[in-house]
């Protein structure tokens, strides 16, 4: 009933989102190697609109890598845009010793407050109409450290 209310209060968007499927997803889910493709548009500017913003970390179904027919929601970073799509980086509170992942600290976006490193390998595709909630934004430094950490594993990032 909540999520009904805040969707009914939450302001529209002037471009509609895109609704495409690709291959190996189901209905609901966002599209994570499908469309768009190309270069992202990388940029800093969060607003605490009720919309997610680059510089931002929010919550989606990000589907798994190895079975994409499950997914699960996952706070991600969005970093930029591709058109009509946002692209961002998933954060997890599980610790990684490899360099794929870069430690973040702690802050709003995880209930708990506990450390979050973000996975510097791995793009994600989010339909903006499929955010459920913004948990934070990264300071602009420390969004410039993720950005230029990601850079030698994402071709993609312009």
């Amino acid at each position: 009933m909540l999520r009904r209310l805040l969707r009914v209060l939450r302001p529209k968007r002037t471009q509609p989102a895109p609704r495409r499927r690709t291959a190996g997803t189901r209905q609901g889910q966002p599209a994570l190697w499908g469309p768009p493709s190309g270069r992202v548009l990388v940029s800093y500017a969060p607003r605490r609109d009720g919309r997610a913003d680059a510089g931002e970390i929010v919550w989606t179904l990000v589907t798994f890598e190895d079975d994409r027919t499950q997914s699960k929601d996952r706070p991600v970073l969005i970093i930029g845009s591709r058109g009509a799509w946002l692209a961002g980086l998933q954060l997890t509170s599980k610790h990684h010793e490899t360099g794929l992942f870069m430690d973040i600290g702690s802050g709003p976006w995880d209930r708990q407050r506990r450390p979050s490193q973000v996975r510097l390998d791995r793009l994600i595709n989010v339909d903006p109409s499929r955010v459920r909630r913004e948990g934070a934004a990264l300071s602009p430094a420390l969004f410039a450290k993720v950005v230029d950490a990601a850079r030698p594993y994402l071709t993609e990032l312009h």
